[in-house]
């Protein structure tokens, strides 16, 4: 057997063993609450041990976040692929806008109901949200062609992602969107034409 399909199998064995995880957490989360779970019972219940879930997780609350990589990557990828004479912002809107709409389906309005409901969540939400930060730079930075990110990028990032936050903790998140970003590019309009 080659060793490309060998480390295939090796990586969807993984993702499995990872989806499962997820899923038994998501299932005691949301019959006990997310304080009242142990990584011990959530082991149990994929049948693994609590060493293989905090090989996948750092911590319990990385369990309610099981597609934090795969967020991080679409976020950049919203930046990067975006159509020809589509702004950044656009882009970001179009992503947040996008990802909002999916919370609206059952299974991720129970665990955002959770979420609001536990500091911890709340607090590790945030924090893994600002992770993307680095790499939202590096893109910006990449396309305008500079070797270091101006102080401009790394603010336009930062409230970029404080837009998301908030959108998502307000009852009209679209108008919270819209308002964020306006306020937002006529800042950045003024970079864009001096970089």
């Amino acid at each position: 057997m080659s060793d490309v399909h060998q480390a295939g199998r090796r990586e969807r064995k993984k993702a499995a063993t990872r989806a499962l995880i997820v899923e038994a957490a998501h299932e005691l989360f949301l019959e006990r609450g997310f304080d009242a779970v142990s990584v011990r019972e959530i082991a149990d219940k994929a049948d693994v041990s609590p060493t293989t879930v905090f090989a996948h997780f750092p911590q319990k609350e990385a369990l309610a976040f099981g597609d934090e990589d795969e967020r991080h990557e679409q976020l950049v990828v919203a930046i990067r692929d975006r159509a020809p004479g589509t702004s950044i912002s656009a882009a970001l809107k179009a992503h947040y806008l996008a990802e909002i709409a999916a919370l609206g389906s059952e299974p991720q309005r129970q665990l955002l109901a959770l979420m609001e409901q536990t500091p911890a969540l709340i607090e590790y939400a945030e924090r893994m949200w600002f992770r993307h930060e680095d790499a939202l730079i590096a893109a910006i930075t990449e396309e305008f062609g500079l070797a270091e990110p101006s102080d401009e990028i790394r603010f336009y990032v930062r409230f970029a992602l404080q837009i998301q936050l908030n959108a998502t903790r307000d009852a009209d998140p679209e108008a919270t969107i819209d308002a964020g970003f306006r306020l937002l590019d006529e800042g950045w309009a003024q970079y864009q034409g001096e970089a």
